[in-house]
C-alpha cells in the first residue's frame, strides 16, 4: 500500500507526551508531527534521528505532519505507525496474499468477540473454520537481525492471548499475526525479560492451539507491503 501523500525527510528533535514529535524539515522549518505510536519506541526516538513524515491538508487535523518511518541511513527502515499493520494486512488478506490464510473470501475487521474484546479480523470462507486474527506491530530490536515483542509490559496483549486461546479451544482458527516493521529483521522472538507475563500467556496460547505467524514488512518512503515470513523463536 502506498502512502496517501509523498513522504518528506526530516530530523527528530524530540518525542514527548507519547503522540507528539518536534521535527525539523529539510528546508529548516521546525514543526510538530503526530506520532501514531503509544509504545516505548526503544531505540527509535533519539534526538537527531533521521525520519520520514507524511504531510496532510486535512482541515480537521491540528497537526499537518504524521511521523511514518525511521531511516537507519544504511538502507533499512522501521515503520513507526502502529495503525499501518492492520491496513497492510487487510489489503494482503483481500488479495489472498498470505498463504497460511488463503481461501477466506470474507474479511471483516474489528469484530466483537470474547469478553468485551474486538478481534482485528474475522475471516470466513466456504468449507473453512472461521479464523480470528489478532495483529501486533513489532518494532523493537536489541540485537542485529532480531525483532522482539513487546517493547513494554502489555496486560492488554496478554488478555488478547487468553481470548485467542479460548477461540482455539472452541474449534475455530485463532491466529496471532506479528508484522515486523523493520527491514533489517531476520527473526522474531518474545521479549520475556520485558514482560514475562506476556511470554507465559503466549506459551499457554500456543499450547491451546493458537497459530503464530510472523511476517516482515517491505518498507520504503513510497510504500509499505507485507513481505516474506520470518522464523519465530
Amino acid at each position: 500500500m502506498r502512502f496517501q501523500s509523498p513522504l518528506l525527510r526530516a530530523t527528530l528533535l524530540r518525542r514527548y507526551k507519547r503522540f507528539l514529535a518536534d521535527i525539523r524539515l529539510e528546508d529548516g522549518t521546525g514543526t510538530t508531527a503526530h506520532c501514531a505510536n503509544p509504545g516505548a519506541m526503544t531505540g527509535l526516538a533519539e534526538p537527531g534521528t533521521r525520519i520520514w513524515v507524511e504531510p496532510n491538508d486535512d482541515p480537521r487535523k491540528k497537526l499537518k505532519y504524521g511521523w511514518r518511518l525511521v531511516d537507519h541511513e544504511n538502507g533499512h527502515f522501521t515503520g513507526v505507525d502502529t495503525g499501518l499493520p492492520n491496513r497492510a494486512l487487510r489489503a494482503a488478506l483481500e488479495a489472498g496474499g498470505i498463504a497460511e490464510l488463503a481461501g477466506y473470501d470474507i474479511v471483516r475487521p474489528e469484530q466483537k468477540y470474547g469478553a468485551n474484546s474486538r478481534i482485528d479480523f474475522l475471516l470466513s470462507g466456504a468449507g473453512l473454520p472461521d479464523a480470528y486474527v489478532e495483529v501486533k506491530s513489532v518494532t523493537l530490536s536489541r540485537a542485529p537481525g532480531v525483532a522482539e515483542f513487546p517493547d513494554s509490559v502489555t496486560a492488554r496483549g496478554a488478555r488478547h492471548l487468553g481470548e485467542l486461546a479460548r477461540v482455539a479451544q472452541a474449534g475455530h482458527r485463532a491466529v496471532l499475526f506479528y508484522l515486523v516493521q523493520r527491514t533489517d529483521a531476520q527473526t522474531v522472538r518474545v521479549a520475556a525479560d520485558i514482560d514475562p507475563g506476556y511470554a507465559s500467556a503466549l506459551t499457554a496460547a500456543r499450547a491451546a492451539g493458537v497459530t503464530v505467524l510472523s511476517y516482515r514488512a517491505d518498507i520504503s518512503p513510497d510504500r509499505v507491503t507485507i513481505g516474506h515470513g520470518l522464523h519465530h523463536d
